[in-house]
């Protein structure tokens, strides 16, 4: 069997569009490499075709429908918060874009927690803990209200939504240093240097990543939160894993192909990137082919930087993929010259409304979270 197939192989072997394949290949489910005859191609690995053409043949026994819901699949458990639906963004029926043009992340929290909870005893909060990084005083101050908070299995509703919105107060304090008043998006703002329009895109931003149906993050709060665990711990666990650079470090992966893109020139780095199948952060997402409405509705209410503007132009005439928010992020951070963390402290702080909304569910649903694992190790002893 050959080894390396060219594009047009591939395309008929799987049916598919050139910018499906350039999916497949950003998602890691097929590798690629620069075409020896010709290094501004692609050659595709055989064995990962194969692969994918046995994957869209086969039956949907139950144990591939669950694998494959783990993936962007099927869903896998009941929510009332969020849902995505015809390319738009729900929380709890709204529309998030719409949200975004007036509500605070406050107001959006109560929203997803289903209404109720005022954040209570804000002058009673611990100071911020010390740190270098914003990064280290958000980690530092979860896990210190983890050690001290009790479960949360059996507390009442309104005692979970008051504990729920005073981790956003923590959670804000530990990004800015300092236990503030008044509204996130001005305390935020204020501490990075923001003027007015400044301050209310972080409050646009804020409200476009509150939640995001069950993403890895998400998952990983509600598994804890299955457990009985404090909404503290489980927010801690939603960080941990928002911190992955294929979660909320995402951003960072976009700014280091704006570098190339600096260096190269917009058209010729996307190039580079497509001859050598490296995947492309900041574009493209599985829930949003027609691209992502939290991008849009971000990016519309400011000038991107033009070399930036020029990446998005060359990128999507390359692969037909748009940007996604983390590009929009990572524009707003570059034309507001925010700190280098600012990115994932407006992701973190913003999610952590949908962390504990989510948990706040789980604890309700009352189930443990427990799946089981298709067993490929060393045969058994008998």
């Amino acid at each position: 069997m050959t080894e390396w197939l060219k594009t047009d192989e591939v395309l008929e072997r799987l049916g598919v569009r050139s910018q499906t394949l350039y999916a497949y290949v950003s998602r890691g489910r097929v590798r690629a490499e620069p075409d020896p005859s010709d290094p501004r191609r692609s050659r595709y690995r055989a064995s990962d075709i194969a692969a994918l053409t046995v994957r869209k043949a086969r039956g949907r026994k139950a144990a591939d429908v669950a694998a494959d819901a783990i993936a962007w699949g099927e869903p896998v458990l009941s929510s009332a918060i969020t849902t995505v639906a015809d390319g738009r963004l729900f929380y709890r029926g709204r529309d998030a874009a719409g949200l975004a043009e007036t509500e605070t992340l406050e107001s959006v929290a109560r929203l997803l927690r289903g209404g109720g909870g005022a954040a209570a005893r804000r002058t009673l909060r611990p100071a911020s803990p010390s740190g270098r990084t914003m990064r280290e005083r958000a980690f530092a101050a979860l896990a210190r209200r983890a050690s001290e908070a009790p479960a949360s299995r059996g507390a009442a509703e309104a005692d979970l939504a008051n504990e729920a919105a005073t981790l956003l107060d923590i959670l804000a304090d530990a990004f800015t240093g300092e236990v503030g008043g008044g509204p996130i998006h001005e305390r935020l703002g204020r501490a990075w240097g923001c003027g007015a329009a400044g301050i209310d895109l972080v409050r646009r931003t804020l409200v476009l990543l509150a939640d995001h149906e069950l993403n890895a993050s998400t998952f990983a709060c509600r598994v804890a939160a299955s457990t009985g665990a404090s909404l503290a711990a489980c927010a801690l666990a939603g960080l941990a894993t928002l911190s992955g650079p294929l979660h909320g470090g995402a951003v960072a992966a976009v700014s280091r192909l704006a570098e190339e893109a600096e260096k190269r020139g917009a058209e010729e780095a996307v190039a580079v990137r497509l001859a050598h199948g490296v995947s492309a952060p900041g574009f493209g997402h599985p829930l949003y082919p027609d691209g992502d409405p939290r991008a849009r509705a971000l990016l519309r209410a400011f000038s991107a930087p033009a070399p930036l503007e020029a990446l998005r132009v060359a990128m999507e005439t390359a692969t037909g993929e748009h940007d996604n928010v983390d590009f929009a992020l990572f524009a707003l951070a570059s034309a507001l010259k925010l700190p280098p963390d600012a990115p994932f402290a407006l992701f973190a702080t913003a999610r952590c409304a949908g962390w504990t909304a989510h948990a706040m569910e789980q604890i309700v649903e009352g189930a443990l979270i427990r799946p089981r694992a298709r067993y490929a190790g060393a045969t058994p002893e008998s």
